[in-house]
């Protein structure tokens, strides 16, 4: 089964199932069935068993994100680690962490738990991304990127099968459904841990921090990209809960549909950036987000009515919409990815996905807790400043060139950077 899905995202390439595209695969698929488990029910889990509000979910966000935060620790961690095992163990204690959850319904252990499975999914995502830029080959990374998001797209289809199953069927209680997605993730690090040999660095990594001039456009970019993502996962599936009163079984057909979509449309995407280019592919993004925004803002502004379809109100609806839309946009972000894969010396490749991690979770820190605050006054003036942000990103993907490479990372206006920024900066 293995070599199958790996042929096809190879497209024939590869074909023995102990090699490093296997590996990314295996990994793609484990992390979603832990974490679409722990975000379809953290809404509904929040706020039935802890009585959470827009203050609690907010800082409960925050300090998800300090892990993420601290990321730039990544290179200095794989000193002591080899980078392919620790992206393996991170895998491990992420799927733990989601595996105690349930066993701690309360203010402060769902705190203590999301921010152990915090620790392992962002070591995790930091070590994915490195060494899927350094394992992947620059002309075929849009389209292989793309792949194995639509495999992880099915792990998530796997996820929210499990949450149908046991919840709805079987009535089972929360603590019983994290305890299942946490362990099976758990259970294929470990199978990971000792099928998959340790590969070879195709080019030795620099352990040390970087921070490079001529990068600061992709710096500035997952900068934005983090603080606007947080508007839709802190916010987005909150309102569906606390003002359109989702419950469970709807959030959870509303995650499905979304990876069911990006399962068809993520290899779409990842051909779209390789044809149509990284500045391009963003300009879709960023003006599709600014409607999408919006349009969220002009939503959570109307009165909710008492017009009900299948027991839900009608204007969740064109939430439910705007929810899919949101969630399809994000997923071009791997044009992101690609133009830092261009413009980077293989060597820095490990040490500024750590570093930009960190940068991404900057703004992650503090917003949430914020936005918390704007939300209790307001719930469309929280979309609307998603909104804006969208706007500074468009801006800034302007300044993405049609063929980035070392010494043209950026340019102003028709006129390249590289005359201004050397590459050994």
């Amino acid at each position: 089964m293995l070599s199958r899905v790996t042929h096809w995202i190879t497209d024939g390439t590869e074909k023995d199932s102990r090699n490093q595209i296997t590996l990314l695969v295996v990994m793609a698929i484990a992390m979603p069935l832990t974490f679409s488990i722990w975000r379809t029910m953290l809404d509904n889990f929040a706020i039935e068993k802890a009585a959470f509000t827009g203050i609690e979910i907010g800082t409960l966000q925050s300090l998800r994100e300090i892990p993420g935060f601290l990321t730039f620790l990544f290179i200095f961690i794989t000193l002591f680690i080899r980078e392919q095992r620790f992206t393996i163990l991170s895998l491990g204690i992420a799927g733990f962490g989601v595996a105690l959850t349930g066993f701690f319904p309360s203010v402060m252990g769902l705190y203590a738990t999301t921010v152990l499975m915090s620790v392992g999914f962002h070591y995790y995502e930091t070590g994915q991304q490195s060494l899927q830029l350094q394992w992947i080959s620059k002309d075929k990374a849009p389209q292989t990127l793309g792949k194995i998001m639509a495999a992880g797209s099915v792990a998530s289809l796997g996820a929210y099968a499990i949450i149908l199953l046991v919840h709805q069927v079987l009535h089972l209680e929360y603590k019983y459904i994290y305890l299942i997605g946490g362990s099976i993730t758990l259970t294929i690090a470990i199978f990971a841990a000792f099928y998959f040999p340790t590969f070879k660095e195709d080019a030795q990594q620099n352990k040390q921090l970087i921070l490079r001039k001529r990068y600061w456009l992709y710096y500035a970019l997952t900068f934005m990209s983090g603080a606007r993502r947080q508007i839709f996962v802190v916010f987005a599936g909150f309102m569906m809960v606390e003002r359109f009163s989702f419950p469970i079984w709807a959030m959870t057909c509303l995650y499905l549909f979304n990876h069911l979509l990006n399962m068809f449309l993520a290899p779409y995407i990842g051909r779209m950036i390789h044809k149509h280019g990284e500045r391009n592919s963003l300009g879709v993004e960023y003006v599709g987000l600014i409607i999408v925004f919006s349009a969220y803002g002009f939503v959570a502004s109307l009165p909710v009515g008492t017009t009900l379809l299948f027991g839900l109100p009608l204007i969740g609806f064109a939430a439910a919409a705007l929810f899919f839309m949101d969630h399809a946009l994000f997923a071009m972000a791997l044009a992101i990815k690609t133009y830092f894969q261009k413009i980077a010396v293989s060597a820095d490749i490990a040490a500024t996905a750590g570093v930009a991690f960190s940068i991404n979770h900057i703004a992650a820190v503090g917003l949430p807790v914020i936005l918390g605050l704007v939300w209790m006054q307001n719930n469309a003036a929280v979309f609307f400043i998603g909104a804006a942000m969208a706007i500074v990103s468009l801006g800034l993907s302007r300044l993405v060139p049609h063929n980035p490479a070392p010494g043209n990372e950026l340019v102003w206006g028709a006129a390249s950077a590289s005359t201004l920024i050397k590459a050994n900066e």
